[in-house]
């Protein structure tokens, strides 16, 4: 190799190790992002201070109004339908385009506050941040969902078969009448999209998109014991409360030996007289499963650990588990819209995009998935923190680069 050719090679070689130029940002659409976050702000105020708890019917239902009329006024042909089970209809609004692709987008009307909650909790900015209860999960997401839908259209973006947004209101009870109906929608799109908050920019994981979920089940203990005076013959009884806590505490870390599972006792029911040695006792676990078989396998070693003793003799045991939510598993058809919507912030001054790999928070983005017909990410609502606990808030200034982030997905994807 002549010393000119060496050079050369070296030049290409030292070229090629350089860092991808970045991709300019859209600055139409930024600008156009820019512009609707007013709007979108004013949304979420709104929406927050419709009080929509996932147990108040009436809360819910002027909730799911208020969501009805903005689609309506999007253009979109909206059906309500009935559930069987939770407090609220569910909200499924339909576009039809010019493309080949078929998408759905799902945010959640309800939120884990009881009715008066913003009365201690009000609606507030302090900074960059925007307080209220519900505020991020998910009132941020159904008001993103919204105004991406209304800059796209705006924009005159048509690039889809159809486009499919469900709220529901019964997510924070496990979705027990809407899952259903979550799942069988899912599998008439190509791609679903949830609208459910990441971390706060200021939190060591930062902002991102959620690849995996746990699935959620609910475990029952019972013991059946034998009732009598407290007082004057306890030795007739059959101690049901012993008993059940034995086996909570002889069963408490049983999951910790099945690869996928995670199970904590949450609560307690017993006797309601104090002179009486209650006859019945029941104990509630939270269960969280990320393997498909983790729930039989639970279940197998919770009643092996309770078969190794028995601290009340005569009482009797019994186990279950309830399914409720499915897990959410990403598929490569996930990673790769997620390394895509990374490049897509990357576009706004290289703006750092997280890949979380998996939560032990139930999502309906496991509904969605569960037939394996679309292609699932979750997490694009807004960046905020406080969830199911006090002083609730989202970040401000990502309001634009999410409206950005979303609205240059589903154009890259509609071109597909």
């Amino acid at each position: 190799m002549s010393p000119r050719t060496a050079c050369l090679a070296l030049t290409l070689s030292a070229l090629a190790a350089l860092p991808a130029p970045a991709v300019a940002a859209d600055d139409t659409l930024l600008a156009a992002a820019r512009a609707a976050q007013p709007a979108l702000v004013a949304t979420l105020r709104e929406m927050v201070a419709i009080e929509s708890g996932t147990m108040d019917a009436k809360g819910l239902a002027l909730m799911a109004d208020d969501v009805e009329r903005r689609l309506k006024a999007l253009g979109a042909t909206v059906e309500r339908r009935k559930t069987t089970a939770g407090n609220s209809d569910v909200l499924v609004a339909r576009f039809s385009g010019s493309g080949k692709r078929r998408f759905m987008l799902i945010g959640h009307l309800d939120t884990v506050y009881w009715p008066g909650t913003i009365t201690s909790q009000p609606i507030k900015q302090d900074g960059n941040r925007l307080y209220g209860p519900g505020i991020a999960d998910d009132k941020a997401g159904v008001a993103l969902i919204l105004h991406a839908v209304e800059l796209l259209h705006r924009s005159g973006w048509r690039d889809y078969a159809q486009l499919t947004l469900m709220f529901n209101g019964d997510e924070e009870s496990g979705s027990p009448g809407s899952g259903e109906m979550i799942a069988a929608l899912g599998a008439e799109h190509d791609t679903v999209l949830s609208f459910e908050p990441t971390a706060a920019t200021t939190t060591p994981q930062g902002e991102g998109v959620l690849l995996n979920a746990a699935g959620t089940a609910t475990a029952t203990m019972q013991v059946k014991g034998r009732a009598a005076h407290a007082g004057a013959a306890p030795q007739l009884g059959r101690n049901a409360l012993v008993e059940l806590a034995h086996q909570v505490l002889q069963t408490q870390d049983v999951a910790k030996g099945v690869p996928g599972a995670q199970l904590n006792w949450t609560t307690f029911d017993t006797g309601k007289t104090r002179n009486q040695i209650p006859e019945l006792a029941t104990a509630g676990a939270d269960v969280r499963l990320t393997r498909g078989d983790a729930a039989d396998k639970l279940l197998d070693a919770l009643r092996a650990k309770v078969a190794e003793s028995k601290r009340v003799p005569d009482t009797e045991v019994s186990l279950k588990l309830d399914i409720g939510r499915p897990p959410f598993v990403g598929d490569a058809r996930t990673t790769a819209i997620a390394k895509r919507a990374q490049a897509i912030y990357a576009e706004l001054d290289g703006r750092k995009l997280a890949l979380h790999p998996i939560t032990g928070g139930g999502t309906d983005a496991g509904f969605a998935g569960r037939s394996g017909k679309a292609a699932v990410l979750e997490s694009l609502g807004l960046p905020g923190a406080g969830y199911h606990a006090r002083d609730e808030y989202i970040e401000l200034d990502t309001i634009v680069p999410r409206l950005y982030l979303v609205s240059r997905l589903l154009m890259e994807l509609g071109r597909e």
